[in-house]
């Protein structure tokens, strides 16, 4: 029951759901571009989730005709690939987003969401961290640096991606796909990468 209640929880937080996700919160969490027009929200929304789920499932699908590819992903050397597609396909996202030229937050946020994924291939050379606390962590740090930036204290938003940070580490574990030091690396990368890149740039 708790192995079948963790996969559940895992396929909702799955690193594909969650940018989608994530800006789905930031759109409710009561920041100056959440009065934007439904029209312009799901404009980002189909852009976040076409770049950060559908391209990166499509490159998952063509890769797993061969009969050589883990579709799992159990292995660091089996994440290469999918994660130089997907650093890609945020890039596109990066580009598409560039047409709201009134909120360059949003092109922020996605050239983040790239160079964590980049970071994540990087280390998948070295090191198989967790992409889904990574893609988390990114999430919480966009919403710590938001907060800081514009003065404003979406309490409730970070409340919940703190929970859902511990719940996603824990059914993680449970899983017995990661080490506790791969969920905090991934967590950490994601979290720092994205609150750097929102805060300081």
């Amino acid at each position: 029951m708790i192995k079948q209640t963790a996969k559940i929880i895992s396929t909702f937080l799955h690193p594909v759901l969650v940018p989608t996700l994530g800006f789905i919160l930031l759109f409710n969490a009561g920041f100056y571009f959440s009065f934007l027009s439904w029209e312009a929200k799901r404009f980002v929304l189909l852009v976040v989730f076409f770049s950060t789920c559908v391209l990166p499932l499509l490159s998952v699908a063509v890769l797993a005709l061969n009969p050589k590819f883990d579709v799992t992903l159990a292995r660091s050397r089996d994440r290469l690939l999918p994660y130089l597609f997907a650093s890609v396909f945020y890039y596109i996202g990066y580009m598409l987003l560039g047409k709201i030229s009134a909120y360059p937050v949003f092109k922020l946020l996605m050239l983040g969401a790239a160079l964590v994924v980049i970071g994540l291939l990087l280390l998948s050379f070295i090191w198989k961290v967790s992409a889904q606390m990574a893609a988390i962590g990114g999430v919480t740090g966009a919403l710590l640096a938001l907060s800081f930036r514009t003065g404003m204290n979406p309490v409730w938003a970070i409340v919940l991606m703190v929970l859902l940070s511990g719940i996603a580490g824990t059914v993680s574990l449970v899983q017995e796909r990661h080490n506790i030091w791969q969920i905090l690396g991934g967590y950490g990368w994601g979290l720092f990468g994205i609150y750097a890149i929102v805060y300081f740039i």
